[in-house]
């Protein structure tokens, strides 16, 4: 079977080759702007959108880890797009041919719909801001004031997202031929999905395409029937295969299970292995070693009346320490990518020359044209500049009238850097493809929590952290989008257009979806399924920047100089060492996911893992080609029996049966 897949994908290039020579006659083929969004696009958007926004509010809301699905977004706006055209033909009715430019916008505008939903703050800041979270916090916690807290709104949490998500649309438009064609920067997450598109629209492309549709279809099937399955099983507290013993009851006490999540092991089958072996290594280090031995210092380092979940018991250690590994890592990353920024930016201006367009003789044909066409429909600086006056304004209004703690000069003063900043951001992200945009959002969640004090420091930190981070996150994507546009020949208008409709979409769509599960799950319970660990993470971010280190249980700084050291050695450690050392040493980005969530999920993206290796070590060329389709499969079927489950507990239906396991009573 191998043999044969080899062979038939030799036959696939040599077509593909045909292909490629003929590009530069596409040219001429490109449809206009206006025409390159259309209806059905759109209708595409909004289903791919609200699907993958109830998947990533999902995994917000489990485990704060969400791995980078725009790639098998790609893939469902082809399948959608092909499988309606093909609906149509056999209807006898003729439609519009479906381009590589549709496909592009297509996949701009539900990524941005449903990266509201991940980057949006509803399982971080805006969460934190909620009464349940604050009294986790401890309400005799110094720094965390009586009062600050805003429970959950649909009204306002929509109103919050249109005012500060159109702003990072605007601040980064007119470099966008400096950032795309001057500088030639990769930005490889855009590049990618350009050569995914790309593909599909060749013989060669369509003949893979047809058998990831194949591959997604049948995992979607399995893995929606499974969480079907399942449901029946989890009538109860910690009941069904989610609870499943796989290691003894004792490790199950720790967390160390496998819960037969098709999401995750789907997730794990996308991340690298090195993110799983994080995962796994953070959670043996913490619910394997260092909770337990904690644990029996009850009573010295801290007291036995206090409950687990107070801040100054257990739960203080973890939400601490995990604080300490995500800010070392975070803040090795924010100093690298703006060191590698600084160096890249002195060096081209100390060029006599640093343009590249059109005066670059070693461009191709092909890049001329690309760069001719990103050029030809290009958008006025005007409009970027009143735009983002425009709802800068708004902003300045709206956000204090919402959270009077933040006050207008700091949003005014956020909104004068913000285009920096964004530059920044998107610069570092165009050369290492990492978003720095939480980082950016935690420094200004510690000055301003510091800057308003004690009584107002909280909910002002928490919000402006919300604004900076969208603003500089929103306006770095566009640069992704930008960059697949250039590849692809999709007009910068048409891509500015569908990401401002996939954004608006998204305001509406992402709110409606945290809701689902607000209402339906206890959202934010310690012991529950949906911890959303990062929302008391940050607002204990926010107590640190207002109160300092006070705010610690006892021996908890010392842990955390040691973890936060830790963090920035593995970092330079990864940097430095020849690279088949360096590509084993842990992400503390990622082992801090588990320390306050549990291991059960690291098993299961292990697992993903575990099953990549095996597929490529039986077929290369096979393993290389459906692993995205499969892994999105899994993670769309077990993703969309959240509807209908969430629909029936809020129609109050509980499964028939609560399977559980109890250790065998001696005789």
């Amino acid at each position: 079977m191998g043999t044969g897949g080899v062979e038939e994908l030799s036959q696939i290039q040599r077509e593909d080759s045909e292909e490629v020579s003929n590009e530069r006659e596409d040219v001429k083929r490109i449809p206009p702007w206006t025409k390159q969004i259309t209806v059905r696009g759109i209708v595409a958007s909004i289903v791919i959108g609200i699907i993958y926004s109830v998947i990533v509010m999902k995994l917000n809301l489990t485990t704060g880890l969400v791995p980078n699905l725009n790639v098998s977004a790609a893939l469902l706006a082809f399948v959608f797009i092909r499988t309606w055209t093909e609906l149509l033909q056999k209807a006898g009715i003729v439609s519009t041919p479906f381009t590589r430019q549709e496909n592009t916008v297509i996949q701009t505008c539900a990524v941005a719909c449903y990266s509201i939903s991940v980057g949006g703050g509803f399982g971080s800041y805006l969460l934190g801001l909620n009464k349940k979270t604050y009294e986790q916090a401890g309400v005799d916690t110094v720094g965390n004031s009586p009062g600050s807290y805003k429970d959950p709104g649909l009204g306002w949490m929509t109103g919050f997202l249109f005012v500060v998500s159109f702003v990072g649309l605007l601040a980064m438009v007119p470099l966008r031929k400096i950032m795309i064609i001057d500088y030639k920067l990769p930005y490889p997450s855009g590049t990618a999905t350009a050569v995914l598109i790309n593909g599909f629209h060749t013989p060669k492309g369509d003949k893979m395409a047809k058998k990831q549709v194949r591959g997604f279809t049948k995992f979607f099937s399995i893995s929606f029937l499974w969480a079907f399955f399942q449901w029946f099983y989890s009538g109860g507290e910690q009941c069904g295969f989610s609870n499943f013993p796989t290691f003894g009851l004792v490790a199950w006490k720790q967390s160390f299970y496998f819960d037969f999540s098709m999401t995750y092991i789907g997730a794990g089958m996308i991340c690298s292995h090195l993110v799983n072996l994080s995962l796994l290594l953070g959670a043996v280090l913490s619910w394997g070693i260092m909770w337990p031995l904690i644990s029996e210092q009850k009573g010295d380092w801290f007291p036995k009346t206090l409950p687990e979940s107070s801040m100054k018991s257990l739960n203080g250690y973890k939400v601490f320490i995990s604080i300490a590994l995500i800010l070392g890592d975070g803040l090795y990353n924010f100093l690298k990518i703006l060191f590698f920024t600084s160096q890249s930016i002195c060096g081209r201006l100390k060029r006599t020359n640093p343009k590249t367009f059109p005066e670059d003789k070693n461009q191709t044909p092909d890049d001329l044209q690309r760069n001719e066409v990103f050029v030809r429909e290009g958008i006025p600086i005007w409009v970027a500049c009143i735009g983002y006056s425009f709802f800068s304004i708004i902003s300045i209004i709206v956000i204090p009238l919402m959270f009077h703690e933040l006050k207008w000069y700091y949003v005014l003063v956020a909104y004068i850097l913000a285009p920096s900043l964004s530059f920044c951001n998107a610069y570092g992200a165009g050369l290492t493809d990492m978003n720095m945009a939480y980082n950016y959002g935690k420094v200004a969640l510690f000055v301003l929590a510091a800057l308003t004090g004690k009584d107002s420091g909280v909910v002002a930190g928490l919000v402006g952290c919300g604004l900076i981070k969208s603003i500089v996150s929103i306006s770095s994507d566009l640069m992704h989008d930008f960059k697949a546009g250039h590849l692809t020949l999709t007009s910068p208008r048409s891509m500015l257009l569908s990401q401002a409709i996939g954004t608006a979409i998204g305001c509406v769509v992402a709110p409606l979806v945290f809701f689902l599960f607000y209402k339906a799950f206890n959202v934010g319970d310690p012991n529950g399924e949906y911890k959303a660990p990062y929302a008391l993470i940050y607002r204990n971010m926010a107590i640190l920047g207002v109160q300092g280190f006070s705010a610690l249980p006892q021996h908890c700084l010392q842990l955390c100089y040691g973890f936060f050291g830790f963090a920035m050695v593995a970092n330079l450690a990864r940097d430095v060492l020849p690279k088949k050392f360096g590509n084993w040493v842990p992400i503390p980005m990622a082992m801090a996911v588990p320390f306050l969530v549990g291991a059960y999920f690291a098993i299961d993206m292990c697992v993903g893992s575990l099953v990549v290796l095996a597929w490529h070590k039986l077929d290369r060329q096979k393993a290389g080609l459906m692993v995205p389709a499969v892994a999105s499969g899994l993670i769309c079927g077990d993703g969309l029996w959240i509807l209908p489950s969430s629909i029936l507990a809020l129609a109050k239906i509980r499964p028939p049966i609560c399977m559980s396991f109890f250790p065998t009573k001696s005789a």
